[in-house]
C-alpha cells in the first residue's frame, strides 16, 4: 500500500494480532454469527491488517459491518444455498450474508470441483462485502491451485466520458503458488484508487493524486486534492484505472465490465446500475475460480518455473533511485512477518471507535501493545 495511506507513526497505536482477533471474533458473535463463522470473518479482516491491506481491514470495514448489521442490510443468519450446479460450476444465493464468511465456503466448493474436473467456478450473488478478495484467492494457493476472484457492486466509478457513476470499484485478484518464493498475489480495484483508500486518505488528511477522482460533473480532477466536500462516505466519482482516456482509462473501464459480467450477469443478477437501492441487484456479486495445476501441467514443473520467474524479477537491477524490483505479494508477505512480531498499527481515531463499540456491545476491548 502506498505510504500516503499508512497511519502516521505519531498517530499509531500498536495492537497484537491475538487481541485483535479476540475482539473482532466477539464482535461478529455479538452480531449473531455462529462461533465458527465469526472466527472466519475475523480471520479475513485481521489477515488483511497483518498484510498491510488496511483499506479492507478492521479500520474501515468493521464499523461499516456494524452499521449494516444494525440496519439489517446484511443477514447474520444467512441461509446461503446453491441454486444451480454442474460438476465444475455452482451458483450461490448468499441470502444477504457477508462474503468475508461465505467466500471461504464458495472457494472451497470451487477447489473441490477443480480436484474432480480441473476447474471449479462459483458465482455468488445477493451478498454482502467480501473483504480483500486476495484473501480468498490465496485459499486456492494453499491447495496447490491458482485462485481467481472478482467482485462487483456499487456505482461510484465513472466510466470513460460519463458524467455519472455506473460501476463499482470491481476488483480482480489472482494468486499462484511457487516453491520457495513468496506466492504471487495480485489484488487490485479496476479504478484509479480503491474506494476504501479514499476513507483512509480522509482519516489521515492525505491528498488524492491527479486522475484518481472526478468532480461532481464527472470531469477528471487533474491536480492533487483533498477528498472533496461533495463526497459523503466513499466518493461516487472515482475514475477508472488510467484516469483519463489519453492515459488508458478505457482499459480500467473494460476490466470493470469484465468483473460485472463474470460476477453479476453470469449469476443471473442485475448490475447495480440497473437496480435500485434495497433491491437484490444492489448487493455485492462475486466470482470464485480454482484451477487445478495438475490438470494442465506437472505441479513441480509449474512451481519450479514460478520460482525462476519470480526470482528473476526480484533480482533484476532496479532503476536509479529504487531499492529493488518487486512483484505482487512480496511487500504484503514482509509486512505480515513484521506485524505478527511487533503488532498491528491502528489509527488513534480507530482505537477510539473500538472503545465506543466494545462498550456499547459489551465485548472485550483491545489490549494495547
Amino acid at each position: 500500500m502506498l505510504e500516503r495511506f499508512k497511519v502516521p507513526i505519531d498517530e499509531q497505536v500498536l495492537v497484537s494480532e491475538e487481541s485483535l482477533r479476540r475482539t473482532v471474533t466477539e464482535f461478529f458473535e455479538k452480531m449473531g454469527e455462529t462461533p465458527e463463522d465469526a472466527a472466519i470473518a475475523a480471520d479475513t479482516l485481521v489477515t488483511s491488517d497483518l498484510r498491510g491491506v488496511e483499506s479492507h481491514g478492521v479500520s474501515n470495514m468493521l464499523r461499516a459491518y456494524h452499521h449494516q448489521y444494525k440496519n439489517k442490510d446484511i443477514n447474520a443468519k444467512a441461509n446461503w444455498k446453491i441454486v444451480r450446479e454442474k460438476p465444475g460450476t455452482a451458483n450461490i444465493n448468499a441470502d444477504r450474508g457477508l462474503v468475508i464468511i461465505i467466500g471461504r465456503h464458495a472457494m472451497q466448493i470451487a477447489i473441490d470441483k477443480a480436484k474432480q474436473v480441473g476447474i471449479g467456478a462459483v458465482s455468488v450473488y445477493n451478498s454482502g462485502h467480501s473483504g480483500a478478495i486476495g484473501h480468498h484467492a490465496m485459499q486456492a494457493v494453499q491447495n496447490d491451485m491458482i485462485g481467481l476472484v472478482t467482485t462487483a457492486a456499487g456505482t461510484q466509478v465513472v466510466p470513460t466520458f460519463s458524467s455519472i457513476g455506473l460501476l463499482g470499484t470491481n476488483p480482480i485478484a489472482l494468486a499462484a503458488p511457487a516453491r520457495n518464493e513468496v506466492p504471487f498475489l495480485y489484488d487490485a480495484a479496476t479504478c484509479s484508487v480503491a474506494g476504501n483508500k479514499i476513507e483512509l486518505a480522509r482519516r489521515i488528511g492525505s491528498k488524492l493524486e491527479p486522475g484518481w477522482i472526478a468532480d461532481s460533473d464527472g470531469v477528471p480532477i487533474m491536480e492533487p486534492v483533498h477528498v472533496p466536500e461533495y463526497a459523503e462516505g466513499i466518493p461516487v466519482h472515482i475514475l477508472p484505472l488510467g484516469g483519463t482516456r489519453e492515459q488508458g482509462s478505457h482499459k480500467g473501464y473494460g476490466l470493470a465490465m469484465i468483473t460485472e459480467i463474470l460476477g453479476t450477469l453470469l449469476a443471473g443478477s442485475l448490475p447495480s446500475m440497473l437496480a435500485s437501492p434495497g433491491e437484490e441487484g444492489f448487493m455485492h456479486k462475486h466470482h470464485f475460480v480454482a484451477y487445478d495445476i495438475e490438470a494442465f501441467t506437472d505441479l513441480d514443473i509449474f512451481k519450479d518455473n514460478m520460482d525462476r520467474m519470480l526470482k528473476m524479477i526480484r533480482e533484476t537491477k532496479p532503476a536509479p533511485g529504487q531499492e529493488s524490483v518487486i512483484y505482487s505479494g512480496m511487500i504484503e508477505a514482509e509486512e505480515e512477518k513484521e506485524r505478527r512480531a511487533n503488532g498491528i498499527p491502528l489509527h488513534t481515531e480507530v482505537i477510539e471507535w473500538f472503545k465506543t463499540m466494545t462498550n456499547e456491545e459489551e465485548i472485550s476491548d483491545l489490549e494495547i501493545s
